[in-house]
């Protein structure tokens, strides 16, 4: 019973994470950064990488594909922070947590608006355009980091208080009967 729980839980964050990107929101307030961060915290390593970006592929049937490079710079973005969250996996803290939150956070951010600014047109391809786009996100920035925040801490509060209850230490054992 513990394990079915666990599961349908897991499926049931992921189903909320794709809902919410599709229902109205803050521009980038979504959960799909803290979804890429939970998964790869307490999945199994070979769903860590694969469950985000089926999540962020399901949604993006129903928003609309955009430019390659541009979904490629979000869904690589998706996987570092995945990677982030598989090195905090085997420190986890309250630090560590918010650490891999906040840095998943800024690198997004960093990369996103680098591929605007490489793969666009509405910047200067100089040192002063790269600033200028990402002065210019400042708020996309402050929205996707107080998602991910609000996210994280509701999913990773979840599953804790699950586990807590549960009496279940690691998750990476378990195995559905």
């Amino acid at each position: 019973m513990k394990n079915k729980t666990y599961y349908i839980t897991i499926i049931l964050l992921i189903i909320v994470a794709v809902s919410m990107r599709l229902l109205d929101h803050p521009v980038n307030f979504t959960p799909l950064g803290a979804l890429a961060f939970f998964t790869a915290l307490y999945l199994p390593r070979r769903y860590a990488i694969v469950l985000p970006i089926f999540a962020l592929c399901i949604s993006d049937i129903f928003i609309g594909f955009y430019a390659w490079q541009m979904m490629c710079a979000v869904y690589g973005s998706f996987i570092i922070v995945a990677l982030i969250a598989l090195y905090v996996k085997k420190h986890k803290s309250f630090a560590y947590i918010l650490g891999g939150t906040v840095l998943g956070s800024i690198l997004f951010f960093l990369i996103t608006n680098m591929a605007v600014w490489i793969f666009g047109t509405m910047y200067t391809h100089d040192f002063g355009g790269l600033l200028q786009s990402y002065y210019m996100a400042i708020p996309f920035f402050r929205n996707s980091l107080l998602g991910d925040l609000f996210y994280t801490s509701i999913f990773v509060g979840t599953m804790e208080f699950m586990m807590h209850t549960m009496q279940i230490k690691n998750f990476d054992t378990v195995q559905i009967k």
